[in-house]
């Protein structure tokens, strides 16, 4: 007989510890409600100020038109559907779900700050158990929100069955560095460098501290996507940004 995988066992992993699969989703969101006021600096010092070049070209080749409706999901502080916009227009709507009710209530103040008012939908939700009817969406995105999820296979299931035929699914998500001579020097960064500058900078080395783990704990490149065909996606792929440091997986509705 096999051996069971922690998750049925019913723990999942929390960066590097093991915790009761119930406790995750409670745990991580005291990580984002600690951060929300201080994501696009997190995001800053996670990448050294290059995920805002990561998220353009993650829109900027996404499949979508004038009129599309679209999903964000783990969309708090609106960064990817503010660049949206201007794709779908005012035709088109953008929904931005969050697990985190603080993160959500960042990014609507930070939309209307920006005159980004109409045509959004700000929708607190659960990625494994979507609140919205199959076949609802041309678009879903998942950007740096994926790692977070507890049952990852769930949440891609849920991003299939509420596209359109048709409609594609992204993941924009930091992965496995492939670059043998970088690896030693990325792991320095996240490792000794991101928590003292978390505590330097919001008072939470914790915090920074789990989301380096996160990063090396969640699938690689060839896994997710595996887990993507696995979840009823077509002609899954995926493109890595910055030899590695993130990837870009995607899938379509048949």
């Amino acid at each position: 007989m096999s051996e069971q995988s922690p998750y049925e066992q019913g723990t999942t992993h929390f960066g590097f510890r093991d915790v009761d699969a119930r406790e995750k989703q409670k745990l991580v969101a005291e990580v984002f409600t600690s951060v929300a006021g201080k994501y696009d600096l997190m995001n800053d010092l996670m990448s050294l100020g290059i995920h805002r070049a990561w998220k353009r070209y993650f829109v900027g080749t996404a499949q979508v038109k004038r009129g599309d409706r679209v999903l964000d999901l783990a969309g708090g502080t609106g960064d990817i559907a503010a660049l949206l916009k201007p794709r779908v227009g005012s035709e088109g709507s953008i929904v931005l779900g969050d697990i985190n009710n603080g993160m959500l209530s960042v990014g609507r103040d930070r939309m209307i700050d920006r005159g980004l008012v109409e045509g959004f939908e700000y929708v607190q939700c659960n990625a494994e158990a979507l609140p919205f009817p199959d076949n609802s969406f041309n678009l879903v995105t998942i950007a740096f929100g994926l790692r977070n999820v507890t049952d990852k296979n769930a949440a891609l299931r849920e991003m299939q069955r509420v596209l359109k035929p048709g409609g594609q699914a992204r993941v924009l998500e930091f992965s496995e560095v492939k670059l043998d001579w970088f690896k030693p020097i990325y792991d320095f960064h996240s490792f000794k460098v991101l928590p003292k500058l978390g505590k330097l900078f919001a008072n939470d080395s914790d915090s920074y501290q789990y989301l380096a783990e996160s990063i090396r704990k969640h699938p690689p490149q060839e896994q997710l996507k595996a887990m993507m065909g696995e979840a009823g996606f077509a002609r899954a792929t995926y493109k890595n940004l910055s030899a590695g440091i993130v990837a870009i997986h995607t899938g379509y509705k048949v």
